[in-house]
């Protein structure tokens, strides 16, 4: 793993506005650039512009960040609102702010949409904007070597590469920062477990096209615990994920916890990363658990290109269909019945899971 690349901190700027829109995944994979800025304005008050999300499955970035140090604060607003008022109190809240520097992380829509963003800023009152998804920045560049696409992570930081060079293999660039308190709350939790291993899944996803199917994870899930009948299972998600990761867990023959709706973003991570195995669909916990050096199982839907929102790190094994329709960016897949994620079998994952968790288990 290479070192982080020494950067030049700026003194001069004294306040900081970073936009950037999404939630717990969108969020995990902007870290690095997060990270990058505050070494670059260390001095600075750094406030978040972002969005805040009506799905309750879909956590704010404020919950992701907390109390990083990484955001002091933060400014929001509902998407694609075009309502003048609303604007005109948004433009009032960044004049107020004041910032010497916009950093835009937000994804690409098109030139003429970044130019209208660029033109609102400006009108804020910011004259230096770094980081506006142009030309090349704008796309995610294909490494036939590998077949694979750049991360998404990969991407955001060349964008922001006027502020400095960052590697996006460091894990110190993925480091939540969690607290003492967070730390604590995971250790209480998972106390019943004792010394057991872990394995860690989330099977809920707020994206129909996303679903492996419940049916699935219960075999699977079935299937693992007879392979490794020692370890414990614990189950991360929002609430509204509690039924089918209680359904799921059915066959596990030994100790499960259940800890859907229970943690926020932030304790999520303090227990996945005393995981030995994470499990689930491309997900927001699944960055979690890859940030802190946790090897994934995943089934990818194949609605995005190969590569793309891929966890960091090595030892994953993230089954991906390539198929006539996918980077569909479908949300809701009915006309083509989800083909590609349809086309994993149980037996497949199950094969991922035993080898991304074995050298795991060769060095307890």
């Amino acid at each position: 793993m290479q070192k982080n690349t020494s950067v030049k901190p700026d003194a001069s700027v004294k306040k900081v506005l970073i936009y950037r829109l999404g939630s717990l995944g969108d969020t995990m994979v902007a870290l690095p650039c997060f990270h990058l800025i505050a070494r670059v304005f260390p001095d600075a008050e750094r406030r978040l512009l972002t969005n805040f999300p009506v799905d309750a499955k879909a956590p704010p970035a404020a919950a992701v960040l907390g109390e990083s140090g990484l955001v002091h604060d933060y400014l929001g607003y509902m998407v694609g609102t075009r309502n003048a008022g609303g604007l005109l109190r948004l433009a009032w809240g960044i004049r107020r702010f004041r910032p010497d520097v916009l950093v835009y992380l937000a994804q690409p829509r098109g030139e003429k949409a970044v130019k209208r963003d660029a033109a609102f800023f400006r009108f804020c009152g910011i004259r230096r904007i770094v980081g506006l998804p142009v030309g090349n920045l704008a796309e995610n560049k294909f490494d036939p070597a590998s077949d694979l696409w750049e991360r998404e992570a990969a991407r955001l930081l060349r964008c922001i590469r006027p502020l400095g060079e960052a590697d996006v293999g460091d894990l110190r660039n993925w480091d939540l920062r969690l607290t003492d308190a967070e730390t604590a709350k995971a250790s209480e939790l998972l106390a019943p477990l004792g010394s057991r291993p872990i394995v860690a899944c989330g099977p809920g996803t707020k994206m129909q096209a996303k679903d492996w199917g419940q049916e699935k994870w219960r075999e699977l899930l079935h299937r693992l615990s007879a392979e490794f009948p020692e370890h414990a299972l614990v189950l991360i998600g929002a609430r509204e994920d509690s039924a089918v990761s209680a359904y799921a867990a059915g066959g596990w023959k030994g100790p499960v916890l259940n800890l859907c709706g229970v943690l926020t973003p932030r304790e999520s991570a303090a227990v996945i990363r005393r995981a030995r195995l994470f499990l689930g669909p491309d997900s927001g916990p699944m960055h979690l658990a890859a940030a802190y050096g946790v090897p994934c199982a995943i089934a990818f839907a194949s609605v995005d290109l190969r590569g793309r929102w891929f966890p960091l790190g090595e030892g994953h094994r993230l089954i991906y269909r390539q198929v006539e329709c996918s980077n569909c960016k479908l949300e809701v897949c009915i006309e083509k019945k989800k083909i590609c994620i349809e086309s994993i079998a149980v037996g497949d994952m199950f094969q991922a899971a035993v080898e991304a968790i074995r050298p795991k288990e060769n060095v307890a």
